[in-house]
């Protein structure tokens, strides 16, 4: 990790490369979009013909093997899944579905006006698709993550892609209660997911995280269907002046092993931890090849003036995941997906076992909301309803303003229900 201060000779250098990582999910998104356009509308205008090829050449499907998963499949993973996993999947499961179940909009109506009912009404989405990577490394966790809560909110159909499912996410599938699974990925399991083919039924919105490929995707199929967000390269900012360095340390390469393109981050304005954290993330990363490639890549330490400019910094990079000092903190926290307190609260308890989602906003996006919830999967659909008293309460000042507006049938149509259906 590069260590850089925000005050004297180097000021101007710092903001430099802030400005630059401010930037960082436009530009590199922009950088793969246009390989990204050609893919989708392949599989746009080809349906299964082009799915298949490519999750031939990208996603391993060997010949002749379906790119449907099996419910048997899925079944048969889980009865090979050790009962040690078993048991981690389960109390993972029940903590996302307990956090799903508390975070769920409520229905409820109310009298702003005597005559007057306002409300809200929550249904969920019919179909949804979940995208779960499978690249690297099998990621069981983000299945959970992303299914779980679409059940909670009562979606009838739940789609899952994910290239070369391994055992892990099979079984996790099985325990999730998934009846719908294809091995592919990339911007061809988004296209498909978003425009249909004869295999895959078009789904309402798509969810989960993913590379640069991947995020591309979703941001392009937001015209035709519902995204989540861009969930791209994982992103850590520890925002510290009392923390201890080993644990800092570990948090910034255990996120930086997921992705060559991840971004870490060091803010400090105390110049001894700063270093400290420099050297042990050297040493904490050594020999682990994709944290080396990151960390050299994005790592970064800034070491600042102040305190407060440390807040401003860390708002301004709205990072995926952020760990503080104290609960104090969270006053100014302004920008992030999730946060983290203290010394005792590892980020990859986050990943896997807490029970807040996994799947949050990176390159930025934390500055306009926060991760993947129930609410992603439900429709809160407003509701209001008149008796005539009510009407005439109301009706004078919504005249008023429709006139103002010049919308004269706006006007009557209030006036016309006033007096009850007559002109």
């Amino acid at each position: 990790m590069k260590l850089i201060k925000t005050t004297g000779r180097t000021k101007a250098t710092a903001y430099e490369l802030l400005a630059t990582l401010e930037r960082r999910g436009a530009v590199k998104t922009a950088e793969v979009e246009p390989v990204v356009r050609k893919i989708m509308r392949d599989v746009q205008k080809n349906g299964d013909k082009a799915l298949l090829k490519y999750a031939t050449q990208f996603d391993a499907l060997q010949p002749k093997q379906p790119i449907r998963v099996t419910t048997e499949e899925m079944q048969q993973a889980w009865n090979e899944t050790s009962p040690e996993l078993q048991q981690a999947l389960q109390t993972a499961a029940e903590n996302i579905r307990s956090f799903a179940e508390q975070q769920k909009a409520e229905e409820w109506m109310t009298q702003n006006t005597p005559g007057v009912t306002v409300g809200q009404i929550v249904r969920p989405l019919e179909s949804v698709g979940c995208y779960v990577p499978g690249g690297r490394f099998p990621l069981p966790s983000t299945l959970l993550m992303t299914a779980i809560p679409a059940s909670v909110a009562g979606v009838k159909r739940i789609v899952v892609c994910s290239p070369k499912p391994a055992r892990e996410t099979l079984a996790a599938a099985h325990l999730a209660g998934i009846t719908e699974m294809y091995r592919t990925g990339g911007a061809q399991a988004i296209a498909a997911l978003a425009y249909g083919t004869q295999t895959i039924t078009h789904v309402d919105k798509i969810v989960g995280p993913g590379n640069l490929y991947v995020t591309a995707a979703k941001i392009i199929a937001s015209t035709e269907c519902g995204i989540d967000m861009p969930a791209g390269p994982t992103e850590i900012v520890v925002t510290s002046e009392k923390g201890n360095a080993a644990g800092i340390a570990a948090d910034l390469v255990a996120q930086a092993e997921h992705d060559p393109e991840t971004l870490a981050v060091f803010v400090t304005a105390t110049e001894q931890l700063a270093r400290e954290v420099v050297n042990e993330t050297k040493l904490q990363a050594k020999g682990n090849k994709l944290a080396e490639i990151s960390l050299k890549a994005r790592g970064t330490v800034f070491l600042c003036g102040s305190v407060e400019e440390t807040h401003i910094i860390t708002n301004r990079l709205a990072p995926e995941h952020l760990t503080v000092d104290s609960d104090k903190d969270l006053k100014w926290v302004l920008n992030a997906g999730s946060v983290f307190i203290g010394n005792y609260s590892p980020q990859s308890m986050g990943d896997y076992i807490s029970g807040p989602n996994h799947v949050l906003p990176t390159g930025r996006v934390g500055r306009m909301r926060g991760g993947l919830s129930v609410n992603d999967f439900l429709k809160v659909i407003t509701v209001q309803n008149y008796t005539r008293s009510g009407l005439a309460t109301l009706a004078p000042h919504a005249i008023a303003l429709a006139e103002a507006e010049g919308l004269i049938a706006h006007a009557n149509s209030v006036r016309i229900r006033r007096k009850g259906g007559k002109r």
